[in-house]
């Protein structure tokens, strides 16, 4: 069982030079972990296309983030805080060898599973199966250099124009990428698709790729051996177990943990500070906000479909609610054991009577908040419960969060809980496109962000 933080029992060090070769529905899911309500690690990305895929998907999804045995102490960021003496090795360790943007290599940087890796030279051709690593190529600068996503690029990437639409040069073209799982309800990755694309870097968890059918890990370190190397983290998301070969080399970290580390491969670490002070900003702004916890609405996560609610912890831990834990939110369904398999329907749902329904994967993405909000508001029992009554259900953010995401996921779980304290979210938008907000109702600058991924005022 991968324990939280804990020393790696084994460090490999992995030296690589760079092959440079030329230039769904439930979004952000990885494969083979257990989870918190939420849709989590399995393999699934948003941009399924059928009902039955849906349904199948919102299963497998599910499994990695509905973990609400996993406890942990959260901090004011939404993270996940580690007990001083639970410190991982990583963290005694450099975490970039050149972390200045602008140096030259080598770049070196540790994450487990994998333990150290070192490039030399900044990759030009990355290998991306989960939608957060996409947002970490695009925050450091290196979005080009994405030549796959593990599902449907243009729903995954809808998600991510979404917020990009919001800063001013940033853009994220998917036209050209390999879709790495073909299959439809089970997971296929064809492992010649790693010969074929020939990446300088696969920028996810082996162990994740390990729990494929087909895969295990010896199969993933020879594509380490002979393309290139791993680096992710997929099983931070929900804190679930990863597969028994890995258990012992694993460790869970916070999203912006992950972020630095990834940070580190391609020297921008200057960019990452300065996106890191942005949402410590952010977090702080949202803190000295927040009401009195006795004037704190009830709050549902949710995914609805099928007239069925499968509903997700607000406190969960890993990275999957850190746009949420920071909110400080009464959890609708405190108390209850959430699992993948958890579901209710319209009965259950009035019993439970959340003040607000926030719909998970609900920005430009497969689920049509509105018409949904439009379908309980119908309904003899679902318009009874009081988030329908009011009006309250809200589109939500995409737990396969990078770092940009994060930052708008926060400002807009922020406005709709608290619309006194941080401005209302626009009673007319359903998630089809991120607002576009007065400057002064903006909770964190985006030209500030903009700047930061251009690398303005870096060597």
């Amino acid at each position: 069982m991968a324990r939280e933080r804990r020393n790696v029992t084994r460090r490999r060090a992995l030296t690589y030079g760079t092959t440079v070769v030329g230039g769904s529905l439930l979004a952000g899911c990885l494969g083979g972990e257990e989870g918190n309500g939420e849709d989590g690690e399995n393999g699934t990305e948003s941009g399924n296309e059928t009902e039955a895929t849906e349904t199948e998907t919102r299963t497998e999804t599910a499994e990695n983030d509905t973990d609400s045995g996993n406890e942990t102490e959260t901090g004011s960021d939404g993270s996940e805080n580690a007990d001083a003496g639970n410190e991982s090795e990583a963290e005694d360790e450099s975490n970039g060898g050149n972390e200045t943007d602008g140096s030259s290599g080598p770049y070196t940087s540790s994450l487990a599973p994998v333990g150290e890796v070192t490039l030399e030279a900044i990759p030009e051709d990355v290998m991306v199966y989960s939608l957060l690593y996409a947002d970490m190529a695009v925050a450091y600068g290196h979005g080009d250099a994405v030549n796959s996503l593990g599902f449907d690029a243009e729903t995954g990437g809808g998600t991510l124009d979404a917020y990009y639409d919001h800063l001013e040069g940033v853009s994220f073209d998917r036209e050209d990428l390999t879709q790495l799982n073909t299959g439809s309800g089970a997971i296929s990755v064809d492992q010649e698709l790693f010969y074929e694309l020939d990446s300088d870097l696969h920028l996810a968890d082996p162990a994740l790729i390990a729990s494929f059918e087909g895969w295990d890990r010896e199969t993933v370190e020879e594509i380490a051996e002979n393309v290139a190397p791993w680096f992710g983290n997929a099983y931070s998301r929900a804190h679930g177990e990863p597969p028994e070969s890995y258990a012992d080399d694993y460790e869970y970290y916070t999203l912006w943990e992950i972020a630095e580390r990834v940070a580190a491969l391609f020297g921008a670490g200057e960019r990452y500070g300065e996106l890191s002070a942005v949402h410590d900003d952010l977090v702080a702004t949202i803190e000295e906000g927040l009401p009195p916890e006795e004037e704190r609405p009830t709050v549902g996560a949710i995914i609805f479909m099928e007239e069925t609610f499968y509903p997700s912890a607000l406190d969960a831990p890993g990275f999957a609610t850190s746009d949420l834990r920071p909110l400080g939110a009464t959890d609708a369904f405190a108390g209850e054991e959430l699992t993948y398999e958890t579901s209710y329907d319209y009965e259950a749902m009035l019993e439970f009577d959340p003040d607000v329904l926030l719909h998970r994967y609900g920005v430009a993405s497969y689920y049509d908040v509105g018409a949904i909000a439009e379908t309980l508001a119908d309904h003899p029992v679902a318009s009874r419960i009081t988030a329908v009554e009011n009006g309250r259900v809200y589109p939500s953010g995409d737990p396969e969060q990078g770092p940009l995401m994060n930052l708008f996921q926060l400002e807009m779980a922020a406005k709709q809980l608290y619309p006194d304290q941080f401005g209302a979210w626009p009673e007319d938008n359903h998630g089809e496109a991120y607002p576009e907000f007065p400057e002064e109702e903006r909770l964190f600058d985006r030209e500030r962000v903009a700047d930061a991924i251009g690398g303005a005022g870096q060597e």
